[in-house]
This record gives C-alpha cells, structure tokens and sequence, in this order.
C-alpha cells in the first residue's frame, strides 16, 4: 500500500487509457480542484470515488486503495456501495451532458 498518493501510477493508466484528470474527475463525481487536492495528497478519496477511478481506469477497486495513500478506504459489495456506483456513474452522465450542451 502507497503510503501517499502515488500520482505517476494515476498518470500512467490515465495515459494507457487516453484519459485526462478531467475526465477521471468527471467520471468521479468530482470537480479538478477536488481531483488536484487528491493528486497532491490533500484530500483523502471517499469510497464511491474509489470505485468510480476502479471502473474508469479498469483496476479493482483494492488496486486504486493501495496507490491512493494509506488511508483511503477499499469499498465492498454491500447495497451501499452499488448504490454510491449507480449515484457515481450517474453524476459522471450528467456532466458529459452538461459539457455535450454548451
């Protein structure tokens, strides 16, 4: 486990992927100035955040725990979580909507 927030990992699978921090942001739920502040280790990733970089990055959502820092929390499979993935998928459609309407 990453005892900080192992940035040139996230860089590295973004990148594989084709991906942007804004679009990781998005598809989180998130804004970039959220994304930053967990990118720089000052903002610790809720476990609905974890599950959303697991599904946009293709990683288990263990693997996205253990290079976002110590502490950040590794979600299971209990209704609440798949309603925080539902709730997660949803606000990232709702901004791709948002960004396909201006």
């Amino acid at each position: 486990m990453a005892l900080f927030f192992d940035i040139a990992w996230f860089e590295t699978q973004l990148d594989e992927r084709g991906l942007s921090r804004a679009s990781l942001a998005a598809g989180a739920g998130m804004n970039e100035a959220d994304l930053a502040l967990v990118f720089k280790d000052q903002r610790e990733l809720s476990a609905a955040e974890v599950t959303a970089f697991a599904e946009l990055l293709g990683a288990t959502p263990a693997e996205i725990a253990e290079h976002a820092g110590i502490s950040t929390p590794v979600p299971g499979d209990a209704a609440g979580d798949r309603l925080a993935r539902i709730e997660t998928r949803l606000a990232a459609v709702e901004a791709a909507l948002a960004r396909l309407a201006r």
